[in-house]
Formats: C-alpha cells, structure tokens, sequence
C-alpha cells in the first residue's frame, strides 16, 4: 500500500477552526493510497475550554477528514494501481535463461502484453484488497502516528521538529506494516499471476480468482502465517519510507518557509515538498520493495527464497544490482497522477462535508 502509499494531508480553510487552536495542516505526498487527518490528535494535545463543545468539534473534524481522506485514498488507488501492477510484474518476472529473453522487455511492453493478455481490466488486478482496507489505513496511520506527536511534542500544540518527524513516522511505519503485509501479499498475487501462471499449470492447481480466493489458497497451503509472508522486507520498507518520508517533507516546508511555522506556505510549496518527500521515500526503500514482491509471489511449497536475504543475494547474483530497481520507472510515473487524483477528490469531499 506504499503502502505502496500517498499520505495528504490538505490544508483545510482557517474559518473552521478557533484561533486559538489552529494548528497548521501538512500534506505529506507518498506513492500509495494513505490519507488521513492529523490534527485531531494534535488539538487534543492542546489546553481547550471545558464546556464549550470543543472537543466535540474537534472529533467530528476528525471524521469528515477521515472520511475525505479515504475517499482521496480510493481515488489514488483508480489512477495509480495500473502503473502498480506494471511495477509488480517487473519486479517478479523470473530472471531468463542464458539465451533467452525477459517475458516483459520493459514496462511498455508489459501494459501491451497485459492489455493484449486480460484487456484493460487486467491493469487493475489486486485493487481489491488495498481497496478494502483503505479506511483500515487511514485509522491506523493517523491514530498511531497523532499519538506519536502528542508524545514526542515539547509542549501543547507545538510544531514537531525534523527529527521528531522522523521518530513518528518511524513508529507509524511500524503500526501500518501489520496491516501492510498481508494486503500486499493478495495484491501482489494476483498482480504477477501471469507470471505464476506457468507453475500452477505444471502443478495442475488453479489459479485464484479474486483476494478472497487468494486469501484461502494462501491458508490452505502455509496457514494464517502465511498471509504474513514478507512481513520483514515489509518492515523494512515502511518504518525507515515512512521517517525519510515525512522527515524530507518537515524539512523541505521549513527550508521553504524560512523557520518552523509552515502554516502560511502555499499549495505549490506542498505539493513541492510532497513531491521531494516522495521521490526520497523511493530512492531510499525500492530495493526493499523489490525483495518484498519477490518473496510475496514466491511458491509456498517449492519457495525459490529461503528469506529476505536469500533473495537480495539470488537478485543481484542474478541481475546485478539494477535487479534491485526493475519496476522503478513505472513507480515514479505513478506519482503525478495519483498525487492529483487524491488531492482533487481530497478537496472535493471535505468541502462536500463543510
């Protein structure tokens, strides 16, 4: 769900808030479909008036961003998840014997043979588990993540500095990775099933035909734990994606700003700063992200992967270490329309709610 994962967080308009609890809003852009609001929990750090319905204001705030903010996350999910399931196939296409050429020669040729294979709908394979839990995410993130703040907060209602940005989105990372992993591995499945189509023919097994199908193969043949499958590479893509993320982020609106308060930087400054944030994110976690999709669509009962290391060896054993960023290309792509489709339908929903 990075995720692979866009987080926004929309600057709602000042009328809405008391002024004395104003709390400047972020937009914190990743290439996955997790959105969700972040001041309700920074509010409830700050002193508020007994009696005055404050903190009923504040939880209903909580929900429309909530709500505006899954919608967002659906929204990215349509225009982003083709180019996810493009990236997938990359990343899991077996290396070819010596002589002979890769199945995908590279991501145009994968939407071809994808299109040409399953029509236009196969682009959208897997959408149905991410899709599913989307609210799940934004619960999670937010939640895990707003206490993070109020701890790590010098005092009520007090910016967070780069560093403690790092240490909360470090501790959200943590969180949302349970539920990362299991919704990757159906996503993920189902993406690269053109490439699992081969053993299961050999196997004489049929190939899953939706997330819940998946979701029973998978604990037929491991058991629950299964769903687990690539939980370490998974940690190891959400807890240091998510600290650079965000810590890139907090630093970029300060540089731009000129200090700490962020609150008066315009959309273009955010969304430039999301961006940065973004592209940090990938260059940093990609190869982590390579060997979790590997090991995800890895056979249960005749595994290639021994583990995460295993598979990092056999990549670069294999390919080099360009092995470690097939897909690449398609995941960067992703970002632009995905970033907008979620910022739009963002916009669009919380104004709908007022």
């Amino acid at each position: 769900m990075l995720l692979s994962c866009l987080c926004l967080y929309p600057p709602r308009p000042r009328s809405r808030e008391p002024t004395n609890q104003l709390i400047h809003r972020s937009i914190s852009i990743r290439d996955s479909n997790r959105i969700g609001p972040r001041e309700g929990y920074q509010a409830a750090a700050a002193t508020s008036t007994p009696g005055t319905g404050t903190n009923s204001k504040q939880m209903e705030d909580v929900a429309k961003d909530l709500t505006a903010g899954t919608v967002g996350g659906a929204a990215n999910l349509i225009v982003g998840h083709p180019f996810d399931t493009i990236k997938v196939k990359l990343q899991s296409q077996p290396t070819p014997a010596p002589g002979q050429l890769p199945k995908y020669a590279g991501a145009i040729d994968a939407v071809k043979q994808t299109v040409a294979a399953e029509g236009p709908r196969g682009l959208y394979k897997g959408m149905g588990a991410p899709l599913a839990t989307v609210a799940a995410f934004n619960a999670v993130l937010f939640s895990v993540r707003g206490q993070m703040e109020a701890l790590l907060r010098s005092q009520p209602g007090a910016p967070l500095t780069v560093k403690q940005q790092v240490v909360a989105g470090a501790g959200a990372g943590v969180a949302v990775s349970f539920l990362a992993c299991p919704t990757e591995l159906i996503k993920c499945r189902l993406q690269a099933q053109s490439s699992l189509a081969e053993a299961a023919a050999a196997s004489g097994a049929a190939l899953p035909k939706g997330p819940i199908d998946v979701a029973k193969h998978v604990v037929r043949d491991a058991g629950a734990k299964g769903l687990f499958k690539g939980l370490v590479p998974t940690l190891g893509r959400e807890v240091p994606g998510n600290a650079v993320m965000f810590g890139v982020y907090e630093a970029t609106k300060q540089y731009l700003a000129g200090g700490q308060d962020t609150s008066n930087l315009g959309r273009g400054s955010q969304i430039l700063a999301g961006g940065l944030s973004g592209a940090a994110l990938w260059l940093l976690v990609y190869p982590t992200d390579v060997v979790k999709s590997v090991i995800q669509v890895d056979d249960y009962k005749n595994p290639r992967y021994s583990g995460s290391l295993d598979a990092l060896r056999k990549i670069v054993a294999a390919d080099g270490v360009k092995g470690l960023y097939k897909g690449f290309g398609p995941a960067m792509a992703r970002s632009v329309p995905a970033n907008a489709a979620t910022f739009v339908a963002y916009e669009i929903t919380r104004s709908a709610l007022g």
